[in-house]
């Protein structure tokens, strides 16, 4: 059985995107697909930003007094649209453009571990869509994040880095994932935007993604959990339900923060439902906590 769990946001997560390119060093990196062996020789269409790279480094973070030593990985797996497979043998060699792929950045932490295996693995993810990880990832969970005010606005730029000591590293490796088109992930070839961007298709290259990455790290013997965030919380429950249907990959559980998964219950814009105040009923109680709190 899933567990679902329902979390509050309580993070402001607006500002880190200068602070996230400071940590990861990467910013000069670039990701491509691989190109045909046989055309070693010949110069190739493919775009640059599709060639599978990574680039790995090491630190540290205090978690509850503890400390965790740690591996950092950041790279990219490239993943192909719902009708990848039955591309290749009908495609056109003489084509302009070459059948839709992305190219997903992730950001992987893996604590050092006797046993990686046995270590839970969690994929974590922002909603938008549109929008990159990195507010979960610098604001959140990763092992580094941005100061912030808590209660007001953050003052501009430069931006404080600290340990972060609620980070998740104590109890799971975690892997930050830039949706399609989203941050460093990018999209090409024939009607690439048309395969990457839905809600099914979103999920399928999330599916791909997931299954991609627990082969190349060796982790399909590990406890697997999705994490999303607002817009990820309905990719989450897509998601799950297309990794143990069609990939028959079963998930340990599903996290959901600042969940939507009833579009008609979102206090944000229900000027479009008149009439209907579930909305209203449904924000009190955060309301109040959030009045509460502060």
């Amino acid at each position: 059985m899933i567990q679902v769990i329902s979390l509050f946001e309580i993070y402001g997560l607006r500002l880190l995107t200068t602070a996230c390119l400071t940590v990861l060093s990467v910013s000069s990196m670039t990701f491509a697909a691989d190109a045909d062996k046989s055309d070693a020789g010949k110069k190739s269409d493919v775009p640059k930003e599709f060639v599978v790279e990574q680039a790995n480094s090491k630190g540290t973070v205090t978690v509850g007094g503890k400390r965790i030593d740690y591996e950092a990985v950041a790279g990219n797996l490239v993943v192909h649209g719902k009708d990848w497979d039955d591309t290749p043998q009908n495609a056109d060699p003489e084509a302009k453009q070459s059948p839709a792929a992305a190219s997903m950045f992730y950001v992987a932490y893996f604590a050092n571990s006797k046993s990686k295996s046995a270590r839970p693995i969690t994929f974590i993810y922002n909603g938008g869509p549109g929008s990159a990880t990195v507010w979960l990832h610098m604001g959140a969970f990763g092992p580094r994040h941005v100061v912030t005010s808590n209660d007001s606005h953050t003052p501009a730029a430069p931006y404080a880095l600290a340990n972060n000591d609620y980070s998740l590293l104590d109890s799971t490796d975690l892997v930050f994932i830039d949706a399609p088109g989203a941050g460093f992930s990018r999209v090409t070839g024939k009607d690439g935007e048309k395969a990457f961007y839905g809600v099914d298709e979103d999920a399928h290259a999330f599916a791909e993604f997931v299954r991609g990455f627990l082969s190349k790290y060796s982790r399909w013997n590990s406890p697997k959990y999705l994490f999303g965030e607002s817009y990820g919380t309905t990719r989450s429950a897509v998601l799950v339900n297309l990794l143990q249907g069609r990939y028959g990959i079963d998930m340990n559980g599903v996290i959901l923060l600042s969940q939507i998964l009833m579009f008609d219950g979102s206090p944000d814009g229900p000027e479009v439902n008149p009439g209907v105040n579930l909305p209203y009923q449904l924000s009190l109680p955060t309301y109040a906590a959030t009045a509460w709190y502060h």
